[in-house]
């Protein structure tokens, strides 16, 4: 499944969380900013998994480097770390956001 054009990155993140690591919340109560650990209560095998969804359905590669709690903080923080390797894959150059 890719990210259709009427679709969010953070939508599809919150519909990553519920249908495929089955967090107990429905999505539309996920909140961008909630703390995937602290607040989702996601574990460490549900980082990894996030990690390999979003590689998967956005098309992007999660280096080691950037696999870090910085980025997989919170759903703003991973759409964000997503939105720059693809901008990045499309040639551009941007920062990684810090």
């Amino acid at each position: 499944m890719t990210v259709g054009s009427g679709d969010t990155l953070e939508a599809t993140l919150k519909e990553i969380l519920v249908e495929d690591l089955f967090l107990d919340l429905p999505a539309e109560r996920i909140g961008d900013d909630d703390g995937l650990q602290d607040v989702l209560g996601l574990d460490s095998l549900g980082f990894v998994e996030l990690r390999a969804q979003c590689e998967q359905r956005f098309g992007v590669k999660i280096t080691d480097a950037e696999f870090t709690p910085l980025h997989f903080r919170s759903v703003r923080t991973v759409a964000d770390l997503v939105r720059t390797l693809r901008a990045e894959t499309a040639g551009e150059h941007v920062a990684v956001p810090k």
